[in-house]
């Protein structure tokens, strides 16, 4: 009679899934289950980016059509950067690792005794050095000069080539994600009358910063939220 009593009492308050806080007919086992399972199904979708807006297509687009051949270089320069088109630097791949730049011995690159001004070959350093690491790096990256060390070993008295020497491995960097510094040494060699034949005029040490454009467009998302965040307080 006591044992009847007992398990009387046990189906009396014994507390119903709805008590607990969940869903009728449901118990904590299949609970359970249904979230291990919807646990599966997050981790195996990807995480979907954002969608880019027309204005970051079209960047995207430009920047990868400067690096395509030396026509879309020399129009694209013309209106971002006229100093390059004044100059009428060209670049060259020469292979899978080798890249090279040529500046051409033209006027607006002498000076008043005829040799190559050191003004350009200096700031074409920047340029040659900033192509070749904008082919490697692509159009999602932002690459700002950072540090630069030019050496003058002798007057070049003619056509000018940039030969990438020495460079850290890009694609190591890239795929390691966020931002990073790389360092470049460049080559600079006068191009001599006889095909083949370079006699090397100067030696430049440069550091770049390469920033992905999603971080930026993060920290723009993130200082506009904080912006808005004291108006919010305002109204409230």
């Amino acid at each position: 009679m006591l044992f009847r009593i007992r398990c009387v009492a046990c189906r009396i308050f014994r507390p119903r899934p709805r008590e607990c806080g969940l869903p009728q007919g449901m118990t904590p086992v299949t609970m359970a289950k249904a979230e291990s399972t919807m646990n599966q199904r997050d981790r195996s979708q990807p995480d979907r980016q954002p969608r880019r807006t027309l204005g970051q297509r079209m960047e995207a687009f430009i920047s990868r059509l400067s690096t395509r051949n030396n026509f879309w270089h020399k129009v694209c320069s013309l209106i971002w950067l006229p100093y390059a088109f004044r100059s009428g630097i060209t670049m060259k791949r020469l292979g899978s690792t080798t890249f090279s730049a040529v500046l051409p011995f033209k006027r607006i690159n002498r000076n008043w005794y005829n040799a190559m001004a050191g003004a350009a070959l200096l700031g074409n350093s920047e340029v040659a050095a900033g192509m070749y690491l904008f082919s490697e790096c692509g159009s999602d990256y932002i690459v700002v000069c950072k540090e630069m060390n030019y050496r003058f070993l002798r007057p070049c008295m003619g056509p000018a080539v940039y030969h990438i020497v020495n460079a850290d491995d890009v694609q190591k960097k890239i795929a390691e994600g966020g931002e990073f510094n790389i360092d470049l040494e460049l080559e600079i060699r006068q191009q001599m009358k006889k095909k083949g034949k370079e006699l090397r005029v100067g030696r430049c040490m440069i550091t770049f910063h390469c920033t992905p454009k999603s971080h930026m467009r993060q920290k723009a998302e993130r200082r506009r939220g904080r912006q808005r965040s004291p108006e919010l307080v305002e109204k409230s």
